[in-house]
């Protein structure tokens, strides 16, 4: 049933739901990550609930960013070429990486994002249609 949607809903449509999706699972991980990381800085009080604030909305935002990006990439290649394959996913995970790490201005860390999610969506992509 996932190809059939893929074939027939709008991007847009795909890219909102996997922004919702994994967004909230990055907002799950910033709330078991975030408490562990204020107690290890030694924040205290109200700015230990300001800092957990933060954090699970930065996970969220950037988690569902990615995902996104990969998504709406992914699916405009896909209609664009006229074909389901690896390369799909490879060109998205690269774009959505570089995108990402992007902010930090290193050339450095884009590549080396970029390689890695790439290479991570190509597999998840090669495991899902295997």
């Amino acid at each position: 049933m996932e190809e059939e949607l893929d074939r027939v809903a709008p991007c847009s449509s795909l890219a909102v739901d996997s922004v919702i999706r994994v967004g909230a699972a990055g907002a799950i991980w910033g709330f078991c990550a975030a408490p562990y990381d204020a107690r290890k800085q030694g924040v205290t009080g109200f700015s230990r609930a300001a800092f957990v604030a933060r954090s699970i909305g930065g996970f969220g935002f950037q988690c569902g960013l990615v995902a996104g990006i990969f998504t709406s990439t992914r699916c405009g290649l896909q209609r664009y070429r006229r074909k389901d394959d690896l390369v799909n996913a490879l060109i998205a995970g690269a774009v959505a990486g570089a995108t990402v790490a992007a902010g930090t201005r290193s050339w450095k860390q884009v590549v080396g994002t970029t390689c890695l999610v790439s290479a991570f969506s190509t597999a998840a992509d090669y495991f899902r249609t295997s």
